[in-house]
């Protein structure tokens, strides 16, 4: 599904950014004295060197929240003023209620509406089409979007292939309603989903199929993951997706001043990034200090790319994720922030 936003009447702005990794580093080889591995075969095949792990006592509301602070922060906006919270996560705080309710309530957002969203590492552009469709409705005028992820715990330690990938941490925007005349706001979004796919990356227990009160095996509580088929899958319709924005906007892979892929792997934002032409230098990976944090990476990688000065305000983004359903999402943007 594609999606253009030329003929809007009200822009969607990308106001504020914002991030958070907890305290806890993990590096390869803190893993490689619990299974047969090494830091040179870990970052050899993923480019990640150390990772973040909640503490015992943080779950995905506490994170969200520690990122929603700093994103209100940057825009001078109380929690007050939110018309809407979202938050993708695939570790929420429980089933229900959702983890979006409980942080808007914790950042004082008595007046907003507030729902999780399950697209898996998809997460945050699904939430910014979500976001830019409410505003550009007449729906909401400020949406918070916040990825937040607690995969360490759904994590096995003991498997390998998975336990060296994904990480915890929470990222987030702010999208307000923005003037067309003066806002470029979000031109296209992609989205799409491959249900075929599903096993190929997958939790199997908890939900209505395998619920946790029949007794599962505890490893069906965590990450299964046929890694050679998501990483074909990822390098394939990450680039089908970035060509189909381009090709719909009429504009070239030049007018594109970062790419920033989801943080899943550097092998797969490399070859993307070849296969679209775009060279390293607008290109952002921070994958190697926080390894795979789903929902979060996007959020996280642009709001350290701002405090990097690599993303400057008026820069037009390509964002684009991918990840279980299977789930593919892509947007170009611009960064129009609004100052405290």
């Amino acid at each position: 599904m594609i999606s253009s936003r030329n003929g809007a009447r009200v822009r969607a702005r990308l106001a504020a950014l914002g991030g958070y990794a907890p305290e806890t580093v993990v590096t390869n080889d803190d893993i490689a004295r619990r299974v047969e591995t090494s830091d040179e075969w870990i970052v050899t095949r993923t480019g990640i060197r150390e990772r973040r792990y909640a503490a015992p006592d943080q779950a995905a509301s506490d994170l969200a929240v520690a990122a929603a602070e700093r994103i209100l922060e940057s825009a001078g906006v109380e929690g007050a003023e939110l018309d809407m919270v979202i938050v993708p996560t695939a570790t929420p705080d429980h089933l229900f209620p959702s983890t979006a309710a409980l942080v808007a309530d914790r950042l004082g957002a008595r007046n907003a509406a507030a729902f999780d969203l399950s697209a898996a590492c998809s997460g945050f552009v699904y939430g910014l089409a979500q976001a830019t469709g409410l505003i550009e409705a007449g729906i909401a005028r400020t949406v918070l979007v916040v990825g937040a992820e607690v995969l360490s715990r759904v994590t096995d330690h003991d498997d390998r292939a998975t336990c060296i990938l994904f990480a915890d941490g929470a990222g987030g925007a702010l999208i307000t309603r923005g003037d067309p005349e003066e806002t470029t706001g979000f031109l296209a979004f992609d989205l799409g989903a491959d249900g075929s796919g599903a096993e190929q990356l997958i939790i199997p227990a908890g939900g209505s199929r395998q619920p946790v009160s029949a007794g599962p095996a505890p490893t069906d509580g965590c990450i299964k993951m046929d890694g050679p088929e998501v990483f074909r899958f990822a390098t394939r319709v990450m680039v089908e997706s970035a060509e189909r924005l381009l090709e719909a906007l009429e504009i070239s892979i030049d007018e594109i001043d970062l790419l920033v892929a989801h943080q899943a792997n550097s092998r797969i934002i490399e070859v993307a990034a070849r296969r679209l032409g775009v060279p390293d230098e607008r290109v952002y990976n921070n994958l190697e200090r926080y390894g795979n944090t789903s929902s979060a990476s996007i959020p996280l990688a642009l709001a350290e790319a701002r405090d990097e000065g690599r993303l400057r305000p008026g820069a037009m983004l390509l964002l684009a994720g991918f990840g279980g359903g299977l789930t593919w999402a892509s947007t170009i943007c611009r960064y129009e922030p609004i100052a405290a």
